[in-house]
């Protein structure tokens, strides 16, 4: 009976004590920072040079992907090497994804699934380990500081020969430096020029002015060069598979001329056109939902973090597992679709050959 009440009053105690943390932290976030200055969250379109002596391809997000790449390898090699006849940890786990998206595929496939599976696999397992891999801690908030030169002067750029027109456009900012600056007209053309009185004046004096924040990882997902090569190389094999199935008829739906009389060639080859662009349509559309959303939702959780340092960002975190589970998925699935639509021909037949 003591020992029952003793665990009733430590229960009830250990959940005073968390209710106080969870308060405190809370106030925290909400009064620190505004009361500290905290740096604004790093925004930045695409990867960024690492290394500022280093070579231009070597971005941060050319890092987080091979480092994904070499995740995904070892997953595989695991996977292999602990199956059993009861399998069990990480096999049983991969198991159990690859049943229920090759259930997937056979909705969507049929039969093709086990000739288009492991294209599609492949895509949902990068696709899902570098929309995540954003939020790691640290990736994106883990970097260094690349110093910015700044530029000295401002090329004389009107010729004395045309007539100038000074306008006031105010300061233009530019690599560190401020100047007033001048509209003036040359040739029709209206161009940007610095008197040469005007002196390039620091925009702030103080240490640190000259440097820009540059993160040492970032997801491979919210560069626009990674998922425009994903939807290109998607989209390649979609050609692929259409040769494949079909051989050089693939093209009919293209660029046909065929039809009872000239107004029906006509549309038919109209229909090809849109087919063409709708093809290419693909790629745009495929590059920019998967980037648009990774990258958005890098931006949301930037802010919230900047704005709110505790608890709150919690369930973004969790809106942004699930919204990179849906964009695997998705990709996954709309690559399969577009697989098997490029092995039925124009007219509906379908060729078996492989």
């Amino acid at each position: 009976m003591g020992k029952k009440i003793k665990d009733a009053l430590w229960g009830t105690t250990t959940r005073k004590v968390w209710t106080i943390v969870v308060a405190v932290l809370f106030v925290a976030s909400l009064i620190i920072p505004f009361t500290y200055p905290v740096s604004p969250p790093h925004v930045a379109l695409s990867g960024e040079q690492i290394f500022a002596d280093g070579p231009a391809w070597l971005t941060n997000t050319v890092l987080t992907t091979i480092i994904v790449d070499i995740i995904i390898l070892l997953l595989a090699l695991i996977t292999r090497f602990t199956l059993r006849m009861v399998p069990g940890g990480v096999a049983n786990f991969m198991e159990m994804v690859v049943e229920g998206l090759y259930g997937l595929s056979e909705s969507v496939a049929g039969k093709n699934a086990t000739k288009f599976f492991t294209w599609s696999m492949t895509i949902f397992l990068f696709v899902i380990v570098a929309n995540w891999s954003g939020l790691i801690p640290g990736v994106g908030s883990i970097g260094f500081y690349q110093p910015v030169e700044p530029v000295e002067e401002l090329e004389e750029v009107i010729d004395e020969e045309h007539g100038q027109a000074p306008v006031d456009a105010g300061a233009v900012a530019g690599n560190g430096f401020r100047w007033d600056a001048q509209l003036a007209m040359a040739g029709g053309n209206l161009i940007l020029a610095a008197p040469e009185s005007i002196q390039a004046a620091p925009v702030a004096a103080e240490e640190g002015a000259h440097e820009k924040f540059v993160p040492l990882f970032r997801a491979p997902s919210a560069d626009l060069n990674v998922t425009f090569a994903l939807a290109l190389s998607t989209m390649f094999m979609v050609q692929v598979w259409g040769v494949r199935f079909l051989g050089g008829s693939y093209f009919r739906k293209f660029f046909t001329f065929s039809g009872p009389n000239l107004f029906m060639k006509f549309i038919n080859a109209f229909v090809g056109i849109l087919e063409l662009i709708s093809e290419v349509a693909r790629i745009l559309a495929f590059g920019f939902r998967l980037y648009g959303n990774i990258f958005a939702g890098e931006i949301v959780l930037a802010t919230m973090t900047f704005l709110f340092a505790f608890l709150l960002p919690v369930a973004f975190y969790g809106l942004e597992v699930f919204v990179g589970f849906v964009q695997a998925l998705v990709f996954m699935m709309l690559s399969l679709v577009f697989f098997q639509m490029a092995t039925i021909g124009h007219s509906g037949d379908h060729d078996e050959h492989h």
